[in-house]
């Protein structure tokens, strides 16, 4: 009898469970978090200031043993402050690179909208090679490697919001929002005695788990389905700009993701419903029409759902 290649599904509730200590009430935002994680992902968090978006990367970070870096990005941050530099040593009389922020596991990338396009863009370039070049010489960043961006919407005036090329590259965007009054109650009681989160699981054993995530097998009809979804938004009315091929690769990933952690060796519709929000709502750009209409992307996009058809039931392998 074979091995199992899902019977690793144990060590990403761990996870989860230890990321609960330091975030109440957002499981759900815990668990897309997660699966992006698993499916080799990096998150971008678009939301108001205060809500935990820091606080859920470094207790992701710390619960999957990964070394950690964290930027408060500014205007002065530079792009060699995060890919490294080479500084002229007398001794040896040779330059010596000095390695950056992004030689790292996890980058905390904190108000990325603060910073100036071309340090973005020097983050969004590794993100996307995995690698940094330093005076022609290419250095690849550890593995894995996640960022973690944060963007604030609000008060962005005198900022540069990442454009639409450059957004694309991340796997979902979330919202944590604010708690509910139980929550809220629940975190300034637990202000007083706050549960520390501990190391649950090794980063090979987070490698194991993206293999596995890898093998989770999608049917024909799934690849239909996903690739309906996102022609639907190329060609909707009220969109100007639709989800990008490589936004439909992320959303197979993501569902992918979700499957090994509900138990399962094989997607179905609900894990690519469940998902096509956070995958696609940062990638579809509304038109002028949208917007006298008032209608925002999530209408659009429960108008796309509607109009698609999902595949009936199915299993795994046949």
């Amino acid at each position: 009898m074979g091995t199992d290649p899902y019977a690793g599904r144990m060590p990403a509730f761990e996870v989860i469970n230890e990321v609960k200590k330091a975030i109440i009430g957002k499981d759900g935002c815990i668990v897309k978090a997660v699966a992006a994680i698993l499916a080799g992902g990096h998150i971008l968090f678009n939301d108001i200031p205060g809500v935990g978006k820091t606080t859920l990367a470094m207790a992701l970070a710390k619960s999957m043993s990964l070394k950690q870096n964290r930027v408060q990005f500014t205007p002065d941050v530079l792009p060699s402050d995060l890919t490294g530099f080479s500084i002229y040593d007398k001794e040896t009389g040779r330059f010596v690179y000095q390695p950056g922020s992004v030689m790292c596991n996890l980058l905390l990338a904190d108000e990325v909208n603060r910073t100036s396009p071309k340090t973005q863009s020097a983050l969004l370039e590794v993100m996307e090679e995995k690698k940094v070049t330093v005076d022609g010489v290419s250095r690849p960043v550890p593995s894995p490697f996640i960022v973690i961006a944060t963007q604030n919407p609000f008060g962005s005036a005198g900022t540069w919001m990442l454009p639409e090329a450059q957004i694309d590259r991340f796997m979902v965007c979330l919202q944590l929002g604010y708690p509910e009054l139980e929550d809220e109650v629940n975190i300034l009681k637990g202000e007083q005695n706050k549960e520390e989160v501990h190391a649950v699981i090794s980063g090979e054993e987070l490698a194991a788990m993206q293999q596995a995530v890898g093998q989770v097998f999608a049917a024909d009809e799934i690849y239909e389905y996903i690739g309906s979804l996102a022609n639907r938004t190329r060609n909707h009315p009220m969109v100007d700009l639709g989800v990008s091929p490589r936004g439909s690769i992320h959303i197979l990933q993501m569902a992918k993701a979700l499957a090994f952690l509900r138990q399962r060796d094989y997607v179905v519709p609900e894990d690519i419903k469940d998902i096509f929000f956070s995958v696609c709502a940062h990638r579809v750009v509304l038109n002028a029409k949208a917007r006298v209409a008032q209608m925002e992307v999530g209408q659009v996009l429960g108008e796309v759902q509607k109009a698609v058809p999902a595949p009936k039931a199915m299993r795994g392998r046949k």
